[in-house]
Protein backbone atom coordinates (compact mmCIF):
# COMPACT_ATOMS: atom_id res chain seq x y z
CA UNK A 1 0.00 0.00 0.00
CA UNK A 2 1.26 3.50 -1.21
CA UNK A 3 0.20 6.88 0.69
CA UNK A 4 -0.16 9.73 -1.42
CA UNK A 5 -0.02 13.12 -0.40
CA UNK A 6 -1.01 15.91 -3.24
CA UNK A 7 -0.93 19.34 -2.96
CA UNK A 8 -3.18 20.82 -5.99
CA UNK A 9 -4.23 24.15 -7.32
CA UNK A 10 -7.77 24.72 -6.98
CA UNK A 11 -8.25 24.25 -10.94
CA UNK A 12 -6.96 20.58 -10.99
CA UNK A 13 -8.80 19.94 -7.73
CA UNK A 14 -11.81 18.32 -9.13
CA UNK A 15 -9.93 16.50 -12.04
CA UNK A 16 -7.72 15.18 -9.10
CA UNK A 17 -10.60 13.88 -6.92
CA UNK A 18 -12.35 12.57 -10.14
CA UNK A 19 -9.33 10.72 -11.28
CA UNK A 20 -8.70 9.16 -7.40
CA UNK A 21 -12.30 8.71 -6.60
CA UNK A 22 -13.08 6.75 -9.68
CA UNK A 23 -10.09 4.64 -9.52
CA UNK A 24 -11.31 0.93 -7.30
CA UNK A 25 -7.09 0.68 -6.25
CA UNK A 26 -7.74 3.49 -4.42
CA UNK A 27 -9.23 2.51 -1.12
CA UNK A 28 -9.18 6.15 1.04
CA UNK A 29 -9.40 9.35 -0.30
CA UNK A 30 -10.55 12.71 1.85
CA UNK A 31 -9.57 16.55 0.87
CA UNK A 32 -8.94 19.20 2.95
CA UNK A 33 -9.58 22.50 1.28
CA UNK A 34 -7.82 25.47 1.08
CA UNK A 35 -5.19 23.83 2.96
CA UNK A 36 -2.42 24.35 0.55
CA UNK A 37 -0.75 27.10 0.79
CA UNK A 38 1.64 27.10 -2.22
CA UNK A 39 0.24 26.25 -4.60
CA UNK A 40 -2.97 28.25 -3.74
CA UNK A 41 -5.29 25.24 -3.37
CA UNK A 42 -6.23 22.21 -1.30
CA UNK A 43 -4.46 19.45 0.14
CA UNK A 44 -5.54 15.52 -1.12
CA UNK A 45 -4.74 12.67 0.81
CA UNK A 46 -5.15 8.86 -0.88
CA UNK A 47 -4.03 5.22 -0.48
CA UNK A 48 -3.39 3.44 -3.27
CA UNK A 49 -2.81 -0.18 -3.91
CA UNK A 50 0.97 -0.17 -4.96
CA UNK A 51 0.56 -2.31 -8.06
CA UNK A 52 -1.69 0.23 -9.27
CA UNK A 53 0.62 3.65 -8.56
CA UNK A 54 2.30 3.84 -11.95
CA UNK A 55 -1.16 3.88 -13.30
CA UNK A 56 -2.46 6.28 -11.02
CA UNK A 57 0.38 8.69 -11.30
CA UNK A 58 0.73 8.51 -14.62
CA UNK A 59 -2.80 9.84 -14.82
CA UNK A 60 -2.02 12.73 -12.96
CA UNK A 61 1.03 13.89 -14.80
CA UNK A 62 -1.48 13.71 -17.89
CA UNK A 63 -3.37 16.55 -16.20
CA UNK A 64 -0.22 18.59 -15.40
CA UNK A 65 -0.47 18.14 -11.99
CA UNK A 66 3.37 17.62 -10.98
CA UNK A 67 3.54 21.02 -13.07
CA UNK A 68 1.67 22.75 -10.82
CA UNK A 69 1.38 20.85 -7.86
CA UNK A 70 3.10 18.24 -5.91
CA UNK A 71 2.52 14.33 -5.79
CA UNK A 72 4.52 12.97 -2.36
CA UNK A 73 4.47 9.07 -2.11
CA UNK A 74 4.70 7.14 0.64
CA UNK A 75 5.30 3.31 1.97
CA UNK A 76 2.89 2.48 4.21
CA UNK A 77 4.45 -0.26 6.51
CA UNK A 78 1.37 -1.26 8.56
CA UNK A 79 -1.89 -0.60 8.04
CA UNK A 80 -5.70 -2.15 8.71
CA UNK A 81 -8.06 -1.28 6.44
CA UNK A 82 -10.73 -3.83 4.65
CA UNK A 83 -11.45 -1.71 1.86
CA UNK A 84 -7.68 -0.93 1.32
CA UNK A 85 -7.40 -5.40 1.39
CA UNK A 86 -10.16 -5.52 -1.41
CA UNK A 87 -8.19 -3.13 -3.08
CA UNK A 88 -5.13 -5.00 -3.55
CA UNK A 89 -7.17 -8.20 -4.44
CA UNK A 90 -8.70 -6.52 -6.85
CA UNK A 91 -5.76 -4.52 -8.46
CA UNK A 92 -3.66 -7.16 -10.95
CA UNK A 93 -0.17 -8.64 -9.88
CA UNK A 94 1.88 -8.87 -6.49
CA UNK A 95 2.71 -5.51 -4.32
CA UNK A 96 6.39 -6.98 -3.55
CA UNK A 97 7.05 -7.26 -7.18
CA UNK A 98 5.47 -4.25 -8.27
CA UNK A 99 7.98 -1.13 -9.79
CA UNK A 100 7.01 2.46 -8.87
CA UNK A 101 8.69 4.32 -11.62
CA UNK A 102 8.79 7.63 -10.02
CA UNK A 103 9.97 6.12 -6.41
CA UNK A 104 13.06 4.43 -8.76
CA UNK A 105 13.80 7.48 -10.80
CA UNK A 106 13.78 9.79 -8.14
CA UNK A 107 16.52 7.20 -6.09
CA UNK A 108 18.17 7.07 -9.22
CA UNK A 109 18.73 10.99 -9.80
CA UNK A 110 19.67 10.95 -5.88
CA UNK A 111 22.15 8.36 -5.50
CA UNK A 112 24.35 9.50 -8.87
CA UNK A 113 24.76 13.19 -7.45
CA UNK A 114 28.33 13.49 -7.60
CA UNK A 115 28.69 15.55 -4.33
CA UNK A 116 31.59 15.71 -1.42
CA UNK A 117 29.66 12.56 0.34
CA UNK A 118 29.53 10.33 -2.60
CA UNK A 119 33.60 11.37 -3.42
CA UNK A 120 34.28 10.39 0.28
CA UNK A 121 33.06 6.99 0.48
CA UNK A 122 34.45 6.02 -3.30
CA UNK A 123 37.65 7.52 -1.98
CA UNK A 124 37.61 6.22 1.29
CA UNK A 125 36.65 2.83 0.31
CA UNK A 126 39.31 2.49 -2.94
CA UNK A 127 41.98 3.40 -0.05
CA UNK A 128 40.43 0.27 2.24
CA UNK A 129 41.25 -1.59 -0.73
CA UNK A 130 44.72 -0.97 -1.58
CA UNK A 131 45.17 -1.92 2.15
CA UNK A 132 43.65 -5.21 1.95
CA UNK A 133 45.56 -5.76 -1.32
CA UNK A 134 48.88 -4.96 0.60
CA UNK A 135 48.27 -7.01 3.54
CA UNK A 136 45.98 -9.67 1.40
CA UNK A 137 42.89 -9.60 3.76
CA UNK A 138 39.63 -10.70 1.89
CA UNK A 139 37.64 -9.32 5.22
CA UNK A 140 38.96 -5.47 4.31
CA UNK A 141 38.28 -6.11 0.17
CA UNK A 142 34.76 -7.34 1.54
CA UNK A 143 34.74 -3.96 3.91
CA UNK A 144 35.78 -2.15 0.70
CA UNK A 145 32.79 -3.70 -1.32
CA UNK A 146 30.38 -2.70 1.43
CA UNK A 147 31.52 0.86 1.41
CA UNK A 148 31.80 1.84 -2.38
CA UNK A 149 28.64 3.99 -3.50
CA UNK A 150 29.08 3.06 -7.01
CA UNK A 151 26.20 0.69 -7.31
CA UNK A 152 23.39 3.34 -7.26
CA UNK A 153 24.97 4.82 -10.36
CA UNK A 154 25.62 1.87 -12.38
CA UNK A 155 21.87 1.15 -11.61
CA UNK A 156 20.93 4.53 -13.07
CA UNK A 157 22.55 3.66 -16.35
CA UNK A 158 20.36 0.87 -16.92
CA UNK A 159 17.04 3.36 -15.36
CA UNK A 160 18.28 6.33 -17.83
CA UNK A 161 18.00 3.44 -21.19
CA UNK A 162 14.59 1.77 -20.15
CA UNK A 163 12.95 4.99 -19.18
CA UNK A 164 14.64 7.31 -21.67
CA UNK A 165 16.28 9.51 -19.32
CA UNK A 166 19.16 10.91 -20.46
CA UNK A 167 20.18 13.72 -18.59
CA UNK A 168 20.04 10.66 -16.29
CA UNK A 169 22.76 8.48 -18.25
CA UNK A 170 24.94 11.51 -18.58
CA UNK A 171 24.91 12.46 -14.66
CA UNK A 172 25.46 8.76 -14.19
CA UNK A 173 28.40 8.45 -17.12
CA UNK A 174 29.85 11.59 -15.15
CA UNK A 175 29.17 10.26 -11.42
CA UNK A 176 31.04 6.59 -12.07
CA UNK A 177 33.69 8.55 -14.49
CA UNK A 178 34.74 11.24 -11.91
CA UNK A 179 34.36 9.06 -8.71
CA UNK A 180 36.81 6.28 -9.78
CA UNK A 181 39.18 8.15 -11.20
CA UNK A 182 39.23 10.79 -7.86
CA UNK A 183 39.56 8.01 -5.67
CA UNK A 184 42.37 5.96 -8.00
CA UNK A 185 44.09 9.80 -7.85
CA UNK A 186 44.21 10.11 -4.42
CA UNK A 187 45.21 6.32 -3.49
CA UNK A 188 47.77 6.67 -5.73
CA UNK A 189 49.26 9.52 -3.99
CA UNK A 190 48.96 7.58 -0.74
CA UNK A 191 50.44 4.80 -2.39
CA UNK A 192 53.91 6.51 -3.29
CA UNK A 193 53.76 8.10 0.04
CA UNK A 194 53.80 4.36 1.80
CA UNK A 195 56.41 3.52 -1.02
CA UNK A 196 57.95 6.75 0.40
CA UNK A 197 57.91 5.78 4.11
CA UNK A 198 58.49 2.12 3.37
CA UNK A 199 55.44 0.39 4.55
CA UNK A 200 54.64 -0.97 1.01
CA UNK A 201 57.37 -2.35 -0.99
CA UNK A 202 56.62 -3.71 -4.36
CA UNK A 203 56.55 -7.30 -3.66
CA UNK A 204 53.05 -6.45 -1.56
CA UNK A 205 52.39 -5.28 -5.53
CA UNK A 206 53.46 -8.00 -7.64
CA UNK A 207 54.07 -10.44 -4.70
CA UNK A 208 51.97 -13.82 -4.46
CA UNK A 209 48.80 -12.98 -2.56
CA UNK A 210 46.57 -16.10 -2.61
CA UNK A 211 43.63 -14.25 -1.09
CA UNK A 212 43.22 -11.45 -3.17
CA UNK A 213 44.41 -12.58 -6.75
CA UNK A 214 41.13 -12.57 -8.22
CA UNK A 215 41.06 -9.01 -8.36
CA UNK A 216 43.49 -8.05 -11.14
CA UNK A 217 42.57 -12.10 -12.78
CA UNK A 218 38.94 -11.28 -14.15
CA UNK A 219 37.57 -14.32 -16.33
CA UNK A 220 34.49 -15.12 -17.37
CA UNK A 221 33.06 -15.40 -13.94
CA UNK A 222 33.70 -12.17 -13.00
CA UNK A 223 31.62 -11.03 -15.73
CA UNK A 224 28.89 -13.99 -15.03
CA UNK A 225 29.06 -12.71 -11.37
CA UNK A 226 28.67 -9.13 -12.08
CA UNK A 227 25.43 -9.68 -14.52
CA UNK A 228 23.87 -12.28 -11.45
CA UNK A 229 24.49 -9.40 -8.52
CA UNK A 230 23.36 -6.43 -10.58
CA UNK A 231 20.17 -8.32 -11.55
CA UNK A 232 19.49 -9.16 -7.98
CA UNK A 233 20.76 -5.43 -6.99
CA UNK A 234 17.59 -4.00 -9.32
CA UNK A 235 15.11 -6.04 -8.09
CA UNK A 236 15.95 -5.23 -4.76
CA UNK A 237 16.19 -1.59 -5.71
CA UNK A 238 12.80 -1.77 -7.38
CA UNK A 239 10.75 -4.33 -5.13
CA UNK A 240 8.74 -3.84 -1.99
CA UNK A 241 11.37 -6.48 -0.61
CA UNK A 242 14.82 -5.08 -0.56
CA UNK A 243 16.85 -6.99 1.33
CA UNK A 244 19.80 -7.98 -0.98
CA UNK A 245 21.85 -5.12 -1.80
CA UNK A 246 24.57 -6.03 0.98
CA UNK A 247 24.92 -9.43 -0.97
CA UNK A 248 25.43 -7.19 -4.50
CA UNK A 249 27.82 -5.49 -2.84
CA UNK A 250 29.90 -7.86 -1.78
CA UNK A 251 30.18 -9.50 -5.17
CA UNK A 252 31.53 -7.58 -7.42
CA UNK A 253 34.71 -6.57 -7.76
CA UNK A 254 34.74 -2.69 -8.75
CA UNK A 255 35.96 -0.70 -5.58
CA UNK A 256 38.70 -3.69 -5.39
CA UNK A 257 39.67 -3.23 -8.72
CA UNK A 258 40.38 0.48 -8.65
CA UNK A 259 42.54 -0.09 -5.46
CA UNK A 260 44.93 -1.83 -7.22
CA UNK A 261 44.78 0.21 -10.10
CA UNK A 262 46.17 3.19 -8.09
CA UNK A 263 48.92 0.55 -6.21
CA UNK A 264 50.14 -0.83 -10.08
CA UNK A 265 50.41 3.18 -10.90
CA UNK A 266 52.40 4.16 -7.47
CA UNK A 267 54.62 1.08 -8.63
CA UNK A 268 54.81 1.38 -12.25
CA UNK A 269 53.69 -2.34 -12.53
CA UNK A 270 51.74 -2.22 -15.95
CA UNK A 271 50.25 -6.08 -15.57
CA UNK A 272 48.22 -5.16 -12.28
CA UNK A 273 46.94 -1.84 -14.25
CA UNK A 274 45.68 -3.69 -17.20
CA UNK A 275 44.29 -6.61 -15.28
CA UNK A 276 42.58 -4.42 -12.42
CA UNK A 277 41.46 -2.24 -15.19
CA UNK A 278 40.40 -5.20 -17.32
CA UNK A 279 38.20 -6.34 -13.73
CA UNK A 280 36.86 -3.06 -13.40
CA UNK A 281 35.26 -2.67 -16.83
CA UNK A 282 33.78 -6.30 -16.99
CA UNK A 283 32.25 -5.34 -14.09
CA UNK A 284 30.84 -2.03 -14.83
CA UNK A 285 30.05 -3.49 -18.05
CA UNK A 286 28.23 -6.56 -16.91
CA UNK A 287 26.44 -5.30 -14.17
CA UNK A 288 25.14 -2.12 -16.40
CA UNK A 289 23.62 -4.69 -19.15
CA UNK A 290 22.31 -6.69 -16.18
CA UNK A 291 20.75 -3.78 -15.20
CA UNK A 292 19.00 -2.58 -18.38
CA UNK A 293 17.86 -6.19 -19.19
CA UNK A 294 16.23 -6.84 -15.67
CA UNK A 295 14.19 -3.38 -15.40
CA UNK A 296 13.82 -3.81 -19.47
CA UNK A 297 11.45 -7.12 -18.57
CA UNK A 298 10.12 -5.47 -15.13
CA UNK A 299 8.74 -2.81 -17.40
CA UNK A 300 7.24 -5.31 -20.04
CA UNK A 301 5.77 -7.25 -17.54
CA UNK A 302 4.04 -4.08 -15.83
CA UNK A 303 3.00 -2.93 -18.75
CA UNK A 304 0.96 -5.88 -19.83
CA UNK A 305 -0.35 -6.15 -16.52
CA UNK A 306 -1.44 -2.19 -16.77
CA UNK A 307 -3.04 -3.41 -20.23
CA UNK A 308 -5.34 -6.09 -18.01
CA UNK A 309 -6.04 -3.59 -15.32
CA UNK A 310 -7.49 -1.12 -17.98
CA UNK A 311 -9.10 -3.57 -19.60
CA UNK A 312 -10.76 -4.38 -16.12
CA UNK A 313 -11.51 -0.80 -15.54
CA UNK A 314 -13.75 -0.02 -18.74
CA UNK A 315 -15.51 -3.44 -18.80
CA UNK A 316 -18.43 -2.34 -16.25
CA UNK A 317 -18.56 0.94 -18.88
CA UNK A 318 -18.75 -1.51 -21.60
CA UNK A 319 -21.70 -3.84 -20.20
CA UNK A 320 -23.68 -0.73 -19.69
Amino acid sequence: MLHLRILTPTTLTDDVVDILEHDPAVSGLARIKGASLRPPGDVILADVAREAANDVIDRLRGIGLHRLGSIEIEPVRTWLSRSGFEAELATPGSSADSVVWADVAQRSYDETELNWTYLSFMTLATVIAGIAIVVDSQILVIGAMVLGPEFGAIAALGVALVRRRFVLLTVAIRTLLIGFTVAILITTVLALLGRALGWITLDDVIGPRPGTAFIYTPDKWSFIVAVVAAAAGVLSLTSAKAGGLTGVFISVTTVPAAGNIALGAAFGVGSAIWGSTLQLLLNLTGMALAGWATLSLQQAVWSRISVRRAKALTRPHRML
